[in-house]
Formats: C-alpha cells, structure tokens, sequence
C-alpha cells in the first residue's frame, strides 16, 4: 500500500485537543492507520479481512 499517496480519515470519535486521535487510509487490500497527531512515526497497515475484523470486536 503506497502511504504517499494515501487519503487520510480522520475518526469522528477524535475530538478535541490532546486526545488520542486516528486516522485510517483504505487501499484495494489493506488498510492503515496512524495517530494524527504525529503522521511522520508511520501507521499500522492490515490486510482487509483483519481490519474488518477489528472493526467488529469494537463496534458499539
């Protein structure tokens, strides 16, 4: 997954000032995610399944 050219979404649950805020950047195949306060340490990239996977374990 190319990560330069990556559209970045940042999550509705990061409000606020110095809270812990995500991003994520869908590919065809995986999807990353970073901590928008600090893009330049890299992001977590995960294959599809487990992402869709993680999405489900924490849905409220």
């Amino acid at each position: 997954m190319n990560l330069d050219r990556a559209t970045w979404r940042k999550s509705s649950h990061s409000q606020g000032e110095n809270t812990a805020c995500v991003e994520v950047a869908f590919g065809a195949a995986a999807v990353a995610i970073r901590d928008s306060k600090d893009p330049t340490t890299g992001a977590l990239v995960l294959p599809a399944p487990a992402w869709t996977c993680f999405r489900r374990s924490v849905r409220r």
